[in-house]
């Protein structure tokens, strides 16, 4: 007789899921590549929600593989996902993910599993005992979803959804970067946001055969009365449709104008608990959520030392380099490094090094390595900055990281 487990799986199930763990870590992107074909030839109003760059990339194939292969590595407890579940949920809840979304995506996880790794291996038994798993890992999401849509719609001027936000100022920050200042359309009151998080902007553009949602980093403190995202303009290619919302949001949107933004979300965000020396590092519009991160931490820990180290390619693509140094002349603890990889002749004394952020420069100018450190930008940078971690002996629950798009193994 099979027993029921607190997961609500029986002991059978458990197993056959178990046993599918080797080939999900062989075959999972295949598995998951294919699903999302499937979902969009079946849903293609899906295709609102999920960033079609990071499925052009492959990112997000390669997420959700990592994911399933978890889950069915902890069926056993699915409580031990949570923290992988947590950083996935806030997106979700930022894109308005909802319990009716779940069995779509549940149908054609199925018969993905079934058409890449054929009846012989994906046999009734296994598709029914994944049924009943994914019914279990959905259930957990949808339980931590909902938990923080509660949240947001019962604090003072939160919501759920979407609502109109008022550009009411809009700052070209470099050649790149454009920054937009949001306050309610409606003027009422709204929530303040945990430094780090972010935003998803809906826009819907001419021309456009479906609605598109990016998420953006706020980029300031979070008592300013503002909200403010500091977007780079993507180059504006068909393959490249992540373009699309960058360049309507810099040509399109002026000041009055309205955009739809989530409440914000994330949990890449700033422990203000902690006393310890603060080191800030970005590359290029990886600077967002460093950006609020700097400007909240002194306000409301002056004391705290904060070293702050910004990358960018050049002067031209460097944004909010004046107000890091008046940060840094106003406030004593704070010590600023900018680095250039390819400076012009114009950028001469507006930056404090030439070419990478490499371990040796990087030793040199940490304070110690006792310290909470915060990193974001492309994933080569950020490589590189968790290797240079690493070599300097920080201990991994003192690593803060996000990356732009799907959770991804920067450690590889």
């Amino acid at each position: 007789m099979n027993t029921q487990t607190a997961s609500g799986l029986d002991q059978q199930t458990r197993d056959i899921v178990k046993s599918t763990v080797p080939i999900l870590e062989e075959r999972g992107t295949d598995i998951t590549k294919r699903f999302y074909e499937r979902m969009f030839e079946n849903h293609p109003e899906l295709k609102n929600i999920f960033n079609q760059t990071n499925q052009r990339k492959g990112d997000q194939s390669k997420a959700l593989a990592n994911m399933v292969y978890a889950a069915a590595l902890h069926i056993d407890n699915l409580e031990d996902i949570i923290p992988a579940v947590q950083p996935v949920a806030h997106k979700h809840k930022s894109l308005n993910i909802r319990p009716e979304h779940y069995p779509i995506v549940g149908e054609n996880l199925l018969m993905a599993i079934r058409e890449v790794l054929g009846e012989e291996i994906a046999t009734d038994e296994v598709l029914t005992a994944w049924e009943k798993a994914y019914g279990e890992i959905a259930n957990v999401f949808i339980s931590v979803e909902d938990k923080m849509y509660k949240a947001d719609k019962d604090q003072p001027g939160g919501w759920t959804g979407y609502r109109d936000f008022k550009v009411k100022r809009k700052v070209k920050e470099s050649d790149v970067i454009t920054s937009f200042y949001l306050e309610p359309a409606d003027n009422h009151p709204f929530p303040p946001f945990k430094p780090g998080q972010y935003i998803t902007v809906k826009a819907d553009i001419d021309g456009e055969p479906y609605t598109h949602r990016r998420q953006y980093s706020l980029s300031i403190a979070p008592n300013e009365g503002v909200y403010r995202i500091s977007v780079k303009k993507e180059e504006a290619l068909d393959e490249n449709p992540d373009g699309v919302v960058s360049n309507y949001l810099h040509d399109h949107v002026d000041e009055g104008e309205t955009i739809s933004i989530s409440a914000p979300a994330g949990d890449f965000t700033l422990d203000t608990e902690d006393v310890r020396p603060l080191i800030l590092l970005s590359g290029g519009v990886g600077l967002t959520p460093m950006m609020s991160m700097l400007e909240s931490v002194v306000e409301m820990q002056p004391e705290r030392e904060v070293v702050f180290i910004h990358a960018a390619r050049s002067g031209k693509f460097h944004a909010m380099r004046d107000k890091v140094r008046e940060i840094d002349t106003a406030n004593e603890q704070v010590k600023s490094y900018f680095v250039y990889e390819k400076p012009e002749e114009t950028d001469e004394g507006l930056y404090d090094r030439e070419g990478y952020v490499d371990y040796e420069w990087l030793e040199s100018i940490l304070p110690t390595n006792d310290a909470a450190f915060y990193f974001c930008g492309p994933k080569g940078f950020m490589k590189a900055v968790y290797q240079h971690l690493l070599k300097y002996e920080v201990d991994e629950e003192d690593i803060h990281f996000e990356i732009f798009g799907p959770q991804t193994v920067i450690a590889k």
